[in-house]
């Protein structure tokens, strides 16, 4: 199959490239625009305890919000406000309000805190109806504008904070990052594929071809969100970006590689294109359809965020597979050798030293290799028992210079440190209005939970058969002591001190979050195993072995393990972090081991040809390391210095996502496919291909290689004679 496709794009290059274009400009004209949200109750299903109160909310109060925002003043010199500067403050407020800002809807002066040290303006602001209304962010700009030409002649600083700040200040952060990962990424890209290659052409081809096909990826992934109701997280066009460009170039080298090795060999241009995509076809595909069923596996997840990222990853993985079978071969065909212009180092066969001498140091010794790489894994898998995840998306994906995030912490001066989101506690009458005595006696009951700051006063609904308390926690909203409030004492208090013929339920972004960590635990004991199952079959299939998947993706789900232990080493106990980002376990599984899984199968495939060359295992294990080892160091080196340039966004969660997923990628290009995994087949030996016959001699193999286990000469190849030193008479 692999074979005629090949023959097909090299002998019409100029139709497939055409076809190409005329795909991506219908997609890209008929797909509606791609929008995300940062709201994560959007994410999850309407049987939790925060969506049925936020329904709740919304129908007994329509017309009623908690503040969208919070303008919050101190003294510049840090003193305690004076009866002046409280009477400046009102006078500001009374400013913005008949400066009519274009969807400021109300501005409310709260009293001074207790302490006097800050004062607060609750500002309202017109809803959003979409995703992508940017009807608050704009308001808040201009609000802070109005504000800083207010306070400037005085003696007091102001900042705004509160959601539609914070929302306003992450997308900024967001949009500043992801220009940050995209220059960082393409640089990365040309600098490492220029040492390799050492041609400008080769290392613009993924460029080009890979940017080409974005805006294809783009409004495919639109079109299917659209036709699915998907909701897509705010954090994805950073990961799809780099998805796309590290992926996509991991293909293309495999195929350059190859590409290579068969000129090497004595091939003409378009007939060692035409090897190319037969040899590494089976290979790839089988890679990226490993890659696929990991990220379609979230399909089966309760939080929309993930069924919307698993399908617009894989669309990105797909198109990044077909480009790489079709229009890179399509577009290498017409170039041929200029390709490697003006590098001649495509003629002579390297001397590939340090692998060689990798590979024998292995096949003479593959036991030493599995325990070193494994106890590795093993040692960093331990450390993952200490994994802590955290909610704190709000500071942590924003810059700590942003203003909202600076005015956070004035607020916490002041005020409860859950005050910027308070918790809401709804209680509902089924057989009609609450009576005073019972909302008096709730409101105390609420107040004495351990965790609680303070309760407001009940707001009634217009048939006083609703009312919401507004609970102000003691810690951030976002914190583990918040989440464990929320989660034991406050919802056990709410719905045992419900009077009868009454039912409660506890919302606020809080229960979100608690909820969100319910419903997450819930998705790694379906997904994850899912997702293996799959994944297996896949190798199965493509090794036509049943013993082969099993200790693949053992030694994929040790790097899984090693990843997490790595990140939660550096965040959590060397610079002190309370915890990792919640997602980081799933985003890890999505790359750790999908790709894993994609670097062991290009190892193993190779290591299959060279026992069906006639090669004894451990033979075949150090010829395989040898030919594909600066492969996958190359691929996992790209791979993992994309994700890394994440780090350079200037947040916490992309920092903590790169990190993770670089030395995760790192781990299974460095560690397991050429290590552990080589190390464990060479040590099987035959019974790795259980019961298939797959490293019996093929009649139809094509290397002819001798391999001498003492100084590793190749004696005989195709294509003429090669010395010792790898050059060709």
């Amino acid at each position: 199959m692999f074979a005629r496709l090949g023959r097909l794009v090299v002998h019409h290059p100029w139709k497939v490239i055409g076809l190409w274009l005329l795909i991506i400009v219908g997609v890209v004209a008929a797909a509606p625009k791609l929008t995300s949200t940062t709201d994560q109750s959007d994410f999850l299903p309407s049987h939790y305890e925060s969506i049925q109160a936020l329904d709740m909310q919304q129908k007994a109060f329509p017309q009623s919000a908690a503040p969208s925002a919070l303008i919050v003043f101190a003294r510049s010199d840090g003193a305690q406000l004076s009866e002046g500067d409280t009477a400046s403050v009102a006078s500001i407020g009374a400013k913005l309000t008949d400066a009519h800002i274009k969807d400021v809807i109300g501005l409310q002066a709260i009293p001074p805190s207790e302490n006097r040290l800050i004062q607060v303006i609750a500002v309202q602001l017109t809803k959003i109806t979409s995703a992508s209304d940017t009807t608050q962010s704009d308001a808040v700009k201009a609000l802070r504008d109005a504000l800083q030409a207010q306070v400037k002649d005085t003696d007091l600083k102001a900042g705004i904070t509160g959601q539609a700040a914070q929302m306003l200040d992450q997308v900024e952060s967001s949009n500043k990052g992801m220009a940050i990962i995209g220059a960082a990424t393409i640089i990365l890209i040309l600098v490492l594929l220029l040492i390799i290659f050492r041609s400008p052409v080769i290392a613009l081809l993924p460029i080009v071809t890979i940017g080409a096909v974005s805006s294809l990826v783009s409004g495919l992934i639109a079109m299917v969100a659209k036709a699915f109701d998907l909701k897509i997280d705010s954090s994805v066009n950073a990961i799809l970006l780099v998805v796309l460009f590290g992926v996509g170039t991991d293909y293309i080298l495999f195929l350059m590689f190859r590409y290579r090795e068969r000129l090497r060999a004595g091939e003409d241009p378009k007939t060692a294109m035409v090897s190319a995509v037969t040899r590494v076809g089976e290979a790839i595909t089988s890679a990226a359809a490993a890659v696929i069923i990991a990220f379609m596996a979230l399909t089966l997840s309760t939080l929309g965020m993930f069924r919307a990222l698993g399908p617009a990853l894989a669309i990105a993985v797909a198109v990044a597979l077909f480009a790489g079978l079709t229009l890179v071969p399509a577009v290498v065909s017409l170039l041929g050798t200029k390709v490697f212009w003006p590098s001649k180092a495509w003629r002579t066969e390297p001397k590939g030293a340090r692998f060689a001498a990798l590979g024998t140091a292995l096949g003479r010794r593959p036991a030493v290799f599995a325990l070193v790489s494994g106890g590795v894994l093993v040692v960093l898998g331990i450390v993952a028992v200490g994994f802590n995840p955290t909610f704190d998306l709000s500071s942590g994906s924003t810059s700590d210079a942003s203003e909202s995030v600076v005015y956070n912490k004035e607020l916490l001066k002041g005020m409860p440190a859950g005050a910027t989101q308070p918790s809401d506690v709804l209680l509902h009458s089924t057989g009609g209005a609450l009576a005073g005595d019972q909302l008096t006696t709730y409101r105390a009951a609420l107040t004495a939970v351990p965790g609680v700051g303070q309760v407001a006063e009940p707001l009634l609904s217009a048939d006083k058969a609703t009312a919401n308390f507004q609970v102000t926690l003691a810690a951030a909203p976002e914190s583990d002591a918040a989440l464990e409030t929320v989660r034991g004492a406050l919802r056990d208090a709410a719905h045992a001190a419900a009077p009868a013929g009454t039912t409660a339920a506890v919302g606020g972004m809080t229960a979100v979050f608690v909820d969100f960590q319910d419903a997450m635990n819930h998705d790694y004991a379906i997904v994850f195993p899912v997702a293996a199952v799959l994944i297996m079959i896949v190798l199965g299939l493509l090794l036509r072995s049943l013993v082969a998947p099993w200790y693949l993706m053992a030694s994929v789900f040790l790097g899984f393990a090693a990843t997490l232990g790595a990140a939660v080493l550096v965040f959590q106990h060397m610079q002190g972090e309370t915890g990792l980002i919640f997602t980081l376990p799933v985003i890890m599984y999505l790359f750790v081991v999908a790709l894993g899984t994609d670097y062991n199968i290009l190892m193993v495939a190779r290591l299959r040809e060279e026992a069906r060359a006639g090669h004894e295992p451990r033979q075949a294990a150090a010829l395989a390391l040898r030919h594909t080892g600066p492969t996958v160091a190359a691929a996992g080196l790209i791979l993992a210095g994309t994700f890394a340039s994440m780090m350079l966004a200037g947040n916490n969660v992309l920092s903590q996502m790169g990190f993770a997923i670089s030395v995760g990628i790192g781990i299974a290009a460095f560690v397991m496919a050429m290590f552990f995994t080589p190390a464990l087949t060479a040590l099987l030996g035959h019974r790795a291909w259980w019961p298939g016959h797959g490293d019996e001699q093929s009649g139809s193999a094509d290397r002819g290689e001798t391999f001498d286990m003492r100084d590793d000469r190749t004696l005989a190849a195709p294509g003429g004679q090669w010395t010792s030193s790898g050059e060709r008479r």
